[in-house]
């Protein structure tokens, strides 16, 4: 009897253990590649401050719309994703404070992303920015 109960429990492993690898594996190791999404026209981009837009792109045939904010300081030019590192709830710019707020759970970041307050651990998401024949476009790993 204990002998039989050893070969359920080694196929039991061994079936858990391959449908991991048939599952999750595969997803883990596929490679997500940067695609530039047009977002705007270069005459449109902040002189100064942080502007919203909205990225509208095809992703396995359905249309995705992804929010961005395009930072200037005066300084440097950047790109920050607006989902928020704590809980992937949606961040807007708060002017007054010079701010960006997470509505959900009180994550505040600095103009630069940096988090100032509340539960996020890491930074807003720097997004790479091309720009090319007065057209910008923003990378995104899909």
């Amino acid at each position: 009897m204990k002998k039989v109960a050893e070969i359920f429990f080694t196929i039991a492993a061994l079936v858990s253990a391959g449908l991991y690898l048939l599952f999750a594996y595969p997803k883990r190791i596929r490679a997500k590649k940067t695609v530039y999404v047009y977002a705007c026209n270069e005459d449109e981009l902040p002189v100064q401050g942080v502007r919203q837009y909205y990225l509208k792109y095809s992703l396995r045939g359905q249309e995705v719309q992804k929010k961005i904010f395009i930072v200037n300081t005066g300084k440097e030019q950047f790109c920050l994703s607006s989902v928020c590192t704590h809980l992937g709830c949606l961040v807007a710019w708060y002017r007054p404070e010079n701010k960006f707020l997470c509505p959900c759970h009180g994550g505040q970041y600095d103009i630069y992303g940096n988090v100032t307050a509340g539960p996020p651990a890491a930074p807003l998401n720097k997004l790479p920015i091309k720009i090319e024949n007065e057209k910008v476009h923003i990378g995104l790993k899909l």
